[in-house]
Order: structure tokens, then C-alpha cells, then sequence
């Protein structure tokens, strides 16, 4: 798909990318294209898990991206992930959101709440793909309200009880380590008394849903989980009780700095069509690339193109030197996203008829965009977290 389009390297002209940086790139863009291009419409088709991709990203060391070599990862850049889900998600978002789900939400974030127990009995098997990871925070009553769980764990003895449910987990029907919430403090809607906890699909009392029917990201299986008193060991905590949800919390800046590169990769595949079609197709005895609105809109796409680059990789690059990034990630997550949705609309509207139809691609990349206004975080609770740090920094309160 776009693999066909030659293209100077814009990543480099938003940021210098280390060796490494460059070379992880390259190495996922040939997988990319060479394992999942040709298969992506027929996932979608199917709302199949791309497991040969992933086979092939863990044979390659990419799926344990950003976890130290001492656990069996590769110890890669954050920045490294934004280029990475770039790469992926140009081709096929919902491979980019289910490697998302296990390399990042999943897996780092159990590196970076685990104790080294922990890391060492379930970082290897994570960073070389045996074994796939998912987060399970959202609940069927609680979407933006994230810490207003009704998922419970009691302490029976050495080991917690959890009862409840989780719904929208990416990775749901095909990961074997999840991260899971529960409360086991006060009811209500703050972090504390939120625990967090490894849980293994095999543990009694644990069960997935049918994955669920969706517009887009069809080739991310997303299912609702479901605890029954569930047993898990009192080992398989993570951090100390009630301090899971600040672990949550401070995982949603890296979240939204990573995963910019999802829609920056649809973005990339739909300024790719547009480029190709309107390069080739003739009208009124010319190329339609030489029409002025098709030009403006060749140019629309470009600019958030590189902005949405400019974003992310500045986030990205200053969780890496370890700053806080929570307006940077925000505005990263909300531009990125928007201008997705808006860009594939565009690629659409310039093949015109043909750009409705499947035989394109470019529907399915603005299926997969709509949802990363949703997940992660609305747009809306974007501006809000932007509004408010805008105020904070003013040294202005509103209390």
C-alpha cells in the first residue's frame, strides 16, 4: 500500500533521531510492508489478530521495544515507540493498537511498577512475544471517570479476591499477562485505594468475552474481562496496595506521547493514496494533482502531517530525558488525533468515489482513525487537562 510512495525521511526533519532510532525504524517499516500491507484489508475483513506479524516483531526484538536488555527487551526510546507505532499504523492501525496495548500500556508499565521478582518472572517471556500483555482499567459504568472502579479485590489470607468486570480491553482474547485494577479502598472516584495487579489468564475465576463488533481497528481484538472470585497471589501485586492508580496516572503521559504515532501513521498511509491517485488520475484532460483544492488539500494533510510529528516526538524525546510532559502529551494525543480523522476524510474526498470504496484502503484508515478520539482519552478530556495546566502555569486558581 504505501510502501510504493517515495518519500524523503520527515522524522529526521522534525527531530535528529539517534542510530538506533533510525535503525528500529527502518527494520519495522520493512516488516510493515512486507508482512502486513498485503494482509491488512483481509484483517480488517476478517477482525483477525495479525499473530505472523507479531511473530515476526518478536523475532526481531521489537515487541519487548522499550524494556531493558537485562529482562530480554531491546531498552529502545520512547521516541522510539512514537516511530514505531508510526510505522505499524500507516499500514494497519489495528496492529498498531494491539502492539501498543502489549509494548506499552501493558508491558512497561509493568517494568515500571514491577519489583525485580516480577520483572524477572514476566518481563522475558513479554519482551520476546511468548507470551502477550493488555491493560484492564476501563470498566462497563467507568470510561472517562477512570478511578471510579467497581471492580473489588479483598485480602483473604496470601492472596486477593477480585471480583467485577472490564470492558474495551484492547488484546482481550489473545493476551496471557494482564494488567488489572481493582479497588480495595474507599468507593469513589480518586486514585487512592485503587491496587494494581498482574494477573494470569489461567488464574480460576478469570474470563474474556467474544471480541466485540467495532467500525474500526478491527484487527485489535477488543473484549470485555470478567472476575469471578477470582484468586490472585499477594506476589502478583504490584507496587504497594492502594498506589495502582497513581501507577495508572502517571502512565497516561507516556500513553498519549507514545500512541500520537497511531494516528501519525494514518496520517502517513492516507497522505500516501492521495498522493498515488492524484499522481495518476485524469479529469478535464489533466492530472487532478494539478487542481488547486486538490493541491490545498494535498497540503492539509502535509502540514498536520509534520506537526503531529513535531508533537510527539518533542514529548516523547523529554520523557526520555525523564521531564514531565503532561500539557506536551495532551496536545500531542489531541492534534495527532484530530488530524487523522480529518486528513483521511480529505485523502477520501480527493479519490472521490473511489475513496469510499474498499479497494483503496483509505475507508478503513478513517474507521481505525475515529477511535483515537475516543480511546486514551476523549478529545474533550484533552482540552480539559490542557485548559487547566494553561491556568496552573498563569498561577491562576478557579476554586
Amino acid at each position: 500500500m504505501s510502501q510504493t510512495i517515495a518519500r524523503q525521511d520527515e522524522a529526521r526533519d522534525v527531530i535528529e533521531l539517534t542510530e538506533d532510532e533510525q535503525s528500529i525504524r527502518g527494520l519495522v517499516a520493512t516488516i510493515s510492508d512486507r508482512e502486513l500491507a498485503p494482509i491488512a484489508d483481509e484483517l480488517d475483513r476478517k477482525e483477525e489478530f495479525a499473530r505472523p506479524v507479531f511473530e515476526k516483531l518478536g523475532e526481531a526484538g521489537v515487541l519487548g521495544l522499550c524494556i531493558p536488555e537485562a529482562y530480554g527487551g531491546i531498552g529502545a526510546s520512547l521516541l522510539s515507540g512514537v516511530l514505531v507505532m508510526e510505522e505499524i499504523g500507516r499500514n494497519c492501525g489495528g496492529t498498531a493498537l494491539s502492539f501498543g496495548a502489549h509494548a506499552f500500556i501493558g508491558s512497561y508499565n509493568i517494568y515500571k511498577g514491577a519489583n525485580e521478582s516480577q520483572r524477572q518472572r514476566y518481563l522475558p517471556d513479554l519482551a520476546t512475544g511468548k507470551k502477550l500483555a493488555a491493560f484492564a482499567l476501563t470498566e462497563p459504568g467507568h470510561g472517562s471517570d477512570a478511578m471510579g472502579l467497581a471492580t473489588r479485590a479483598e485480602k483473604r489470607g496470601d492472596r486477593y479476591v477480585l471480583n467485577g468486570a472490564k470492558t474495551f480491553i484492547t488484546n482481550g482474547s489473545v493476551a496471557d499477562t494482564f494488567l488489572v485494577f481493582a479497588r480495595t479502598g474507599p468507593t469513589d472516584s480518586q486514585a487512592r485505594g485503587v491496587s494494581a495487579f498482574i494477573v494470569e489468564r489461567a488464574f480460576p475465576g478469570f474470563a474474556s468475552g467474544q471480541p466485540m463488533e467495532k467500525m474500526g481497528m478491527r484487527a485489535s481484538p477488543t473484549t470485555e474481562l470478567f472476575f469471578e472470585d477470582m484468586e490472585v497471589p499477594e506476589e502478583n501485586l504490584l507496587g504497594e496496595e492502594g498506589q495502582g492508580g497513581y501507577l495508572a496516572l502517571q502512565g497516561l503521559d507516556m500513553e498519549r506521547a507514545v500512541f500520537s504515532g497511531l494516528p501519525i501513521g494514518l496520517i502517513q498511509g492516507a497522505l500516501d493514496i492521495a498522493l498515488r491517485y492524484s499522481a495518476e488520475r485524469k479529469q478535464f484532460g489533466q492530472k487532478i494533482g494539478n487542481f488547486q483544492l486538490v493541491q490545498a488539500m494535498i497540503a492539509d494533510i502535509s502540514m498536520q502531517l509534520y506537526i503531529s510529528r513535531l508533537l510527539a516526538y518533542t514529548a516523547a524525546r523529554k520523557l526520555d530525558r525523564g521531564e514531565r510532559v503532561t500539557m506536551g502529551a495532551s496536545y500531542s494525543k489531541l492534534f495527532a488525533s484530530e488530524a487523522s480523522v480529518k486528513s483521511t476524510l480529505d485523502a477520501i474526498q480527493i479519490l472521490g468515489g473511489y475513496g469510499y470504496m474498499r479497494e483503496y484502503g483509505v475507508e478503513r484508515l478513517m474507521r481505525d482513525a475515529k477511535l483515537v478520539e475516543i480511546g486514551g482519552g476523549t478529545s474533550q478530556i484533552q482540552r480539559l487537562i490542557i485548559a487547566r495546566e494553561v491556568y496552573k502555569r498563569a498561577g491562576l486558581e478557579l476554586t
